[in-house]
C-alpha cells in the first residue's frame, strides 16, 4: 500500500514540463552533454533526446560513446551531397512533427548554427519555451530567438589540477572571492550599465526589485544572459559581491522559514 504521505506529496507537486531535446551532432560537441542534460533539468523533463547528425563519419565518433550512456536516440542522416547541410533538414522536419503533436511544453535546440533562428522562431509562435545551447561563436540571431539561450562553455566540467597548482591558486584568491564549479569564458566584463538599466525597468515605486523579478528580466532583455559567464554560479552571488553597485536586503517571507533577496541601485 503507497503511503498517504507520498501520494499527497505527489498530489501537491507542479506538473513538470514536458521537453524535446534535439541536437545538431554536427554544431555541437560530446564532452558536454551531461553538462547540458543536467541544466535542461531544472526547467522540465527531457521526454524526448534526438540526435542528428552522419555517424559513420569520423567527426562523430565522439558521440557515439555518449548516446547510450543517456539514452539519446541517434537520426542517420547521410552526407548525399559535398557542401548540403541535410542534418538541418531532418532536424526541422522531426521538430515540426513534434510540435504538431501537442504533447510537449517546449523544445531545447543543441547547436551553434544559425540556420535554426527560423525554427526557434515557429515554435515560439505557438507559445511553446525555446531553450538554446551553443557555443560563444553562436550568432546574435539565434541566441536571441530563444527564450533562453544558454553558452556550453559555462557548462564544462571544470578541471582537475595537481595539488601543488591548486594549492598556490587558493592562496592567491582571497577568500571572499565566489567560487565557480565550471569553467566559465573569462572575457567578458562585468554588465554594469545593462544591468542598472534592468534594474531600473523591473523595480517597484520605493527603487526595491526581487531577484526574481530581477533575473526574469534580464532574461527577457538578453536570452543569453548568465551569471555564470561573469565567474559567479548564481545571480545572486554576482549582486552580493558588487557591493558598490548594489545595495541588498534579505526580507522573511510570511509564513516561511526561508527569506526572499531584493536589492536597488546605490
Amino acid at each position: 500500500m503507497v503511503s498517504p504521505r507520498i501520494v499527497a506529496k505527489i498530489e501537491t507537486e507542479e506538473p513538470t514540463s514536458r521537453l524535446a531535446v534535439l541536437i545538431d551532432a554536427d554544431n555541437a560537441q560530446a564532452a558536454v552533454i551531461e553538462g547540458i542534460l543536467a541544466e535542461i533539468a531544472r526547467f522540465g523533463e527531457a521526454s524526448v533526446k534526438r540526435i542528428y547528425g552522419d555517424f559513420t563519419s569520423p567527426n562523430s565518433s565522439s558521440w557515439k560513446k555518449v548516446l547510450q550512456k543517456y539514452a539519446i536516440k541517434p537520426v542517420q542522416q547521410f552526407a548525399y551531397t559535398t557542401g548540403k547541410n541535410a542534418t538541418d533538414s531532418t532536424l526541422i522536419i522531426d521538430a515540426m512533427d513534434l510540435l504538431y503533436t501537442r504533447r510537449f511544453d517546449g523544445f531545447c535546440l543543441v547547436t551553434s548554427d544559425s540556420d535554426f533562428t527560423g525554427l526557434a522562431t515557429r515554435i515560439r509562435e505557438e507559445g511553446l519555451m525555446v531553450l538554446g545551447f551553443g557555443e560563444q561563436k553562436t550568432p546574435d540571431a539565434f541566441r536571441n530567438a530563444c527564450h533562453k539561450f544558454i553558452l556550453t562553455e559555462v557548462l564544462r566540467p571544470s578541471q582537475v589540477e595537481p595539488e601543488g597548482v591548486t594549492a598556490s591558486k587558493q592562496e592567491a584568491v582571497p577568500a571572499t572571492a565566489p567560487r565557480s564549479t565550471t569553467a566559465a569564458p573569462q572575457t567578458s566584463a562585468y554588465p554594469r550599465e545593462f544591468m542598472l538599466s534592468a534594474l531600473e525597468q523591473s523595480s517597484d515605486e520605493s527603487g526595491w526589485a526581487h531577484l526574481g523579478t530581477f533575473g526574469s528580466y534580464l532574461t527577457k532583455l538578453q536570452p543569453d544572459f548568465d551569471s555564470r559567464v561573469y565567474g559567479f554560479k548564481k545571480l545572486s552571488d554576482l549582486v552580493k559581491a558588487r557591493g558598490d553597485i548594489f545595495v541588498t536586503e534579505e526580507r522573511a517571507v510570511p509564513g516561511q522559514s526561508q527569506k526572499q533577496l531584493y536589492l536597488k541601485p546605490r
